[in-house]
């Protein structure tokens, strides 16, 4: 049996078009367990030092029962490419154009995050479309630690 390969054809899941998304479709990311190794390794990338981040007696003195993560790394949480999202925009991605994003509850080093995109508008604008999707990420509680937005800008034709 002879099998053509083609890496330019290897596809996660097929792509589709701007019309086969749909409002509601949900897109779970897997959870991850948030360690003391990742706080430290994203201090070092975003430079932000505050002791509120890693320093247990000063968290304590202002009324935190450990270390906060830093938002912008539950945020991070939210990318799409930890879902199957991009996948099924394949060769239709523009652009990721936009984010907003409420945190509504603190993290710490032991939590586990559940992330999640669902699309709730899709608005055809002219040659290319504009997909929005509601983030929100809970931590193993079923608490809602983090709720937002996304919006990608896509062609509608191939």
């Amino acid at each position: 049996m002879t099998f053509s390969f083609d890496p330019t054809d290897w596809q996660i899941v097929p792509a589709r078009t701007f019309s086969e998304l749909r409002l509601g479709e949900i897109f779970r990311a897997p959870s991850r367990t948030l360690t003391d190794a990742h706080a430290s390794a994203f201090q070092a990338v975003s430079c932000d030092n505050h002791p509120i981040h890693y320093d247990v007696g000063y968290a304590q003195r202002y009324g935190h029962s450990a270390p906060v993560v830093h938002g912008l790394q539950v945020l991070a949480f939210t990318a799409p490419g930890a879902t199957l999202l991009p996948h099924h925009f394949g060769a239709i991605f523009v652009a990721f154009t936009e984010l907003s994003v409420k945190f509504m509850a603190e993290v710490h080093a032991g939590d586990t995050l559940y992330s999640a995109l669902e699309i709730i508008d899709l608005k055809p604008m002219g040659g290319q479309g504009e997909v929005t999707t509601a983030v929100t990420v809970h931590n193993q509680r079923g608490e809602l630690v983090l709720s937002g937005q996304h919006k990608y800008l896509l062609r509608t034709m191939a």
